[in-house]
């Protein structure tokens, strides 16, 4: 899978890029015109393991459905504007695989 590494804004549906500059996955959430970013430390959290960029991108796309929903709640409780970027966490993606 190809991943960028530039600072190119993701479109929904573009793969994610990862930002060497926050050391983050950044992707656009469904309706919404900033990025989301989930830092390397959260796919650790996640994978149980240090992941390369690679990996954050293969997790992301394996469960895509999964940060969008997180996102999604994010995005509704926070009261992000619509062209904000915004962080999502380990438990904020754990409570979304929860539902």
């Amino acid at each position: 899978m190809a991943i960028m590494t530039d600072n190119h804004a993701a479109t929904d549906d573009e793969a994610p890029v990862w930002r060497a500059d926050v050391d983050a996955l950044a992707f656009r959430p469904s309706s919404h015109r900033g990025l989301c970013m989930v830092h390397r430390h959260a796919f650790r959290t996640l994978l149980r393991r240090y992941p390369s960029p690679e990996d954050c991108a293969a997790y992301f796309q394996d469960h895509r459905a999964v940060f969008q929903a997180a996102a999604s709640v994010k995005l509704a409780q926070a009261s992000v504007a619509a062209d904000a970027n915004f962080h999502l966490t380990s438990r904020d993606l754990a409570r979304a695989m929860q539902n």
